[in-house]
């Protein structure tokens, strides 16, 4: 064991005390009425959304300002590079370049936030595939367990894609679940794979006697499900602002026949 230290500054890893000391050191993160700020945790998303991509940035640099101002009273060092400026829209081109401190963000065509990745014309493709993908690896590292030479039994297998494989796929599916059939079928070839594996299933057998067999649900019903419950709850939620996420907006998931294309600048510090 080492001896004790006193901590001049910042708190320790991992300690009880330090997601709310840090909810109150940066309470009073700037913030103005033409743009949205989203934190959770140390993760913080300003979004300004304007049809004139120059006026998008704009509106997206005054804040910067204001923050790079507020970083600097309170000691707290920026890092562009591990930012992300990313611009929401159907058209060519990207929003004009915005600095934090003085230095350009990174822009980029997709940004990670909270384990969602975004894709400039939010069709999900982006996140759906970087999904197939850890699926992949993460089946290859339990072949031991879920393949066809495994000895252990059919109720434990599905009980591991249950608790293990599962779970990578379906988070955030209230969300990307409005994807194209084209995109969601990329999950769904691989979970008729991954059961024909588990059950042992000859080639002739058909991927809907495989669901029906084995009792799991297609990743459409799956969404259909998570969907049906999640608009349940906020239903129910006591936040008023949760309650709100169900009120209509004329803003509309961004598709080639839309009347009004929006541009939007989105940028993770």
């Amino acid at each position: 064991m080492s001896r004790f230290y006193d901590i001049n500054a910042g708190v320790p890893q991992g300690s009880v005390l330090g997601p709310t000391l840090y909810s109150l050191y940066t309470c009073d993160l700037p913030k103005t009425n033409h743009t949205l700020t989203a934190t959770y945790a140390d993760d913080t998303a300003i979004l300004a959304n304007n049809s004139d991509p120059s006026m998008a940035s704009f509106l997206l640099q005054s804040e910067l300002d204001q923050i790079s101002k507020w970083l600097s009273v309170w000691r707290i060092k920026s890092s562009a590079s591990k930012s992300t400026h990313i611009t929401f829209t159907l058209r060519k081109g990207n929003c004009p370049e915005v600095k934090l401190a003085g230095e350009p963000l990174p822009h980029s065509d997709s940004v990670k936030y909270l384990g969602i990745h975004l894709d400039r014309r939010l069709t999900w493709k982006t996140h759906i595939k970087k999904k197939r993908d850890e699926l992949n690896l993460r089946y290859r590292s339990l072949w031991w367990l879920l393949g066809r030479k495994s000895m252990l039994s059919l109720e434990n297998k599905l009980l591991v894609y249950k608790t293990i494989l599962k779970p990578i796929w379906t988070y955030g599916i209230q969300l990307w679940g409005s994807a194209c059939n084209s995109n969601i079928e990329i999950l769904q070839r691989y979970q008729n794979i991954l059961l024909k594996s588990i059950s042992h299933a000859p080639w002739f057998i058909t991927n809907r006697e495989v669901h029906e067999f084995l009792g799991m649900p297609t990743v459409k019903q799956e969404i259909a499900t998570s969907c049906s419950k999640y608009k349940i709850r906020l239903d129910n939620h006591p936040n008023l602002l949760a309650q709100d996420l169900l009120l209509h907006s004329h803003k509309r998931r961004l598709k080639r026949h839309a009347i009004l294309e929006l541009d939007e600048t989105f940028a993770s510090c």
